[in-house]
């Protein structure tokens, strides 16, 4: 029997906006999304610009999310999900009034501006019922989920080493007026007080801790804004400490020339240790004690379900960014179909939701704390 696609809108990401384009492809890309409504701008013409270009009807194309969702309350074919793409301060109330109405919600990371914003949003996803999905899209990388295979089978041994990074070379100098991007992820009111930490930062903790299951301890930190006057952090060096005995490093960077999108990371046991690299999505290097590296390509045949669930073309044919947020969307979609016929769901402890959120918004809150203290170690709390 065919599953009717989900119903969403979206609010932000319209004209000129790079990630509300990657969210729409990623949605339509398993075809179980169907985009019916938006409120693309805080702009009025802008949105019924952006909406006319994405053939959203004109009379569900909404100049407020409060509107649209008011309106869509209303009707008989309305909104299931909502898809938030705005600037980090926009995160919260969007969410917030998303769920008080029943929506579930998909939003990009980080999840919302501070942790006070998050620990609320927190008890307002439970007390609602909603399902609230965080798109961390890099877990979504078939052989990503494979690497955490390999770690929960024991295949490493006991962790020792984490080592993450991930750099880009995009704001090594003072950006215009006229580039957006730049402009709103450099701005406190609008991204929160974290730069680099909050829009790359958190995507390097993420992995670490997805891929590895190993809880954050303590952190000791050093924040840099390279640029002058700047006013968010632009370089992020952390040494990491777990509670199950592993130490780590995480280094984030936005004016490392060279990089273009450089998150790459490396994990080891006593047994052995794994290597990924997001450029090079197609291979995992896997190397045990006292022998040769071995290659792990991408292809269906690698022997586990999660990873191969993921995969849409055969080996060889390289699959990358798109499909690997494609693949979160895929998952999200059988969340939400399992959840309206009262059922759960395996996936759900592969999606990340909105204790990651938190736990994304402690992790900065603590990076930062560290660094404010010369790098004193400051407890993961």
């Amino acid at each position: 029997m065919t599953t009717p696609r989900i119903r969403y809108a979206m609010v932000g990401g319209g004209r000129g906006a790079f990630i509300g384009a990657v969210h729409r492809i990623a949605a339509r890309m398993d075809d179980r999304f169907e985009l019916v409504a938006g409120a693309l701008s805080s702009n009025p013409e802008n949105a019924k610009a952006s909406a006319a270009d994405l053939h959203i009807a004109a009379d569900r194309a909404y100049t407020s999310y409060e509107e649209m969702l008011r309106v869509e309350k209303t009707r008989p074919d309305g909104i299931q999900a909502v898809v938030i793409v705005t600037p980090n301060h926009m995160h919260f109330p969007v969410a917030k009034a998303c769920l008080e109405a029943g929506v579930d919600v998909i939003c990009d990371k980080p999840v919302t501006r501070t942790l006070e914003e998050a620990l609320e949003l927190e008890q307002i996803v439970k007390k609602s019922g909603c399902f609230f999905a965080l798109t961390h899209n890099y877990s979504a990388y078939p052989l990503v989920r494979y690497a955490r295979e390999l770690v929960e089978q024991g295949k490493l041994g006991k962790i020792r080493v984490v080592q993450v990074e991930y750099p880009q070379e995009w704001l090594t100098e003072a950006a215009g007026d006229d580039n957006k991007q730049a402009s709103w992820r450099t701005d406190p009111a609008r991204s929160g007080a974290a730069g680099c930490l909050g829009d790359i930062g958190t995507h390097a903790f993420q992995l670490a801790r997805f891929i590895t299951q190993q809880k954050l301890s303590a952190v000791s930190a050093d924040l840099t804004s390279f640029v002058d006057g700047r006013l968010v952090d632009d370089n992020v060096h952390a040494l990491l400490r777990f509670d199950g005995g592993a130490k780590g490093m995480l280094w984030s960077s936005q004016v490392a020339p060279g990089c273009e999108n450089g998150l790459r990371i490396r994990v080891f046991g006593d047994k052995a240790g794994i290597e990924w690299a997001q450029e090079n999505p197609n291979e995992l290097w896997f190397t045990e004690l006292n022998k040769p590296r071995q290659r792990i390509t991408r292809r269906g045949d690698i022997g586990s379900d999660i990873a191969a669930r993921g995969m849409r073309t055969p080996g060889g044919h390289p699959e990358g960014y798109l499909e690997g947020f494609a693949n979160l969307y895929k998952d999200i979609a059988d969340i939400l179909v399992a959840r309206q016929q009262g059922e759960s769901h395996f996936l759900l402890d592969w999606v990340p939701n909105i204790d990651t959120g938190v736990e994304g918004m402690r992790f900065i809150q603590a990076v930062l704390a560290s660094s404010q203290q010369d790098g004193a170690w400051t407890p993961f709390v």
